[in-house]
């Protein structure tokens, strides 16, 4: 309850003071009663979703949607703060100058400035375009992300072996299956020699998949498709009625996985053979900083991999590199994560900007990068959750391509 009542006078601050630079604009009052409209609309539909809605906390799109109304409604009002704030502050010095170096003995602010209400109003009107933009189709606007890697260590045989990398699905948050269909597809295009998933298949619940399962299914490779869990997939975000149905809850998705063709990979590795050579591919269970599950065993992974073998792992959170594999005595050639989403809005100008807010709790969040001669790539993340869009930082597929480096080239 405590939560509700500081949400609410903090929206009805913030909406006050935003109404002030429409007041300031217009003085048709339809104007005005449409803004205080959608702000009531907008904060009552939060209120009965989430306060009054079924399945309790489970983020269904319905409630995605709500969410994703008010803060867009928030984010208008708060871009318009900051000018008016700062108009505030100038018309405040205004009426203590008036006061105390004038013949007025009043303290009289200056009147707003209609020029500057404008310019607050068409600056916020940007940023809201863009979230509803990103609601209705950033969420869908796939993109096909190429790396080439090299590697001094590759087996021959693997030199030019293609990858596709898939992460976050969140089936539990689609909403139109066409669009979805058609990222699918784009997956099989690739025509990858392998395909990796690391993590988070659903929201919360195993039956959130069911309605996608057979498209899903689809999805092949001649060296099979491989998957690792991530922290949305164990149910920690919801309340069961006990602690055998969220049991059989995570045994439910590692089943609807396995009936799909994936190989679900519980702390464990597997070998992909040619011609002889062979890479270790091991995948581990969730493991985050934080108040994230730490299932994830490295070592146990690694049971029967050798310190020499080409080795790629797959582990959800980008954190576990961090901490963990990063400065394991085995050498993990190249790790594969997802978990982040690139907090699903930034800005992204390839070979030029790359930011999101994300960056100041995850070092690396978004794409390739390189340590110690070892590589991750952290996925942006194929579907989306809670705020049901994506603002400049759009839905991946990643296609990587290991390349052997030959003595011409190192030296």
């Amino acid at each position: 309850m405590l939560r509700w009542i500081l949400f609410s006078i903090f929206y009805i601050l913030i909406t006050l003071y935003g109404f002030q630079a429409i007041r300031t604009i217009t003085k048709n009052l339809w104007i005005h009663y449409v803004f205080i409209a959608i702000a009531v609309i907008v904060a009552g539909n939060l209120i009965i979703q989430f306060g009054f809605g079924s399945a309790g906390r489970v983020l269904s799109p319905i409630k995605s949607y709500a969410f994703g109304f008010v803060l867009s409604f928030m984010l208008f009002n708060l871009v318009m703060i900051v000018f008016l704030f700062g108009e505030d502050v100038v018309r405040f010095f205004m009426g203590l100058h008036s006061k105390f170096f004038s013949t007025k003995e009043t303290f009289h602010m200056p009147s707003r400035r209609k020029f500057v209400s404008g310019l607050a109003v068409g600056v916020a009107a940007i940023p809201f375009a863009s979230m509803l933009y990103g609601m209705y189709k950033g969420k869908y606007n796939y993109k096909v992300i190429r790396h080439t890697l090299y590697f001094d260590d590759l087996p021959e045989a693997f030199d030019g072996y293609k990858m596709t990398h898939i992460s976050d699905i969140h089936t539990g948050s689609f909403d139109n299956r066409q669009e979805v269909e058609h990222a699918v597809n784009m997956v099989k295009e690739q025509k990858s020699d392998i395909i990796l998933f690391t993590g988070d298949l659903v929201n919360n619940r195993s039956l959130e998949l069911l309605p996608w399962k057979d498209l899903f299914s689809e999805l092949k490779a001649r060296d099979g498709v491989f998957s690792v869990l991530g922290n949305h997939d164990y149910g920690d975000y919801i309340d069961w009625n006990s602690a055998a149905e969220k049991e059989q809850n995570l045994e439910e998705l590692k089943t609807l996985q396995k009936d799909m063709g994936y190989d679900l990979l519980l702390n464990e590795n597997r070998f992909i053979e040619r011609n002889g050579q062979r890479i270790a591919l091991l995948g581990v269970e969730n493991w985050g900083i934080g108040g994230f599950k730490k299932a994830g065993d490295l070592k146990k992974a690694a049971e029967d991999v050798q310190p020499n073998d080409f080795k790629i792992l797959m582990t959800h959170d980008p954190s576990h590199w961090d901490e963990v594999v990063i400065n394991d005595d085995y050498h993990y050639h190249l790790t594969l994560s997802g978990h982040t989403h690139g907090m699903q809005f930034g800005i992204e100008i390839p070979g030029w900007v790359k930011w999101s807010p994300i960056k100041y709790k995850y070092k690396h969040w978004a794409g390739i990068y390189k340590e110690m001669g070892q590589y991750i790539n952290v996925n942006r993340g194929f579907g989306y959750l809670g705020f049901p869009g994506r603002v400049g930082i759009w839905p991946e597929i990643t296609v990587i391509e290991l390349k052997k480096r030959s003595e011409k080239e190192m030296a």
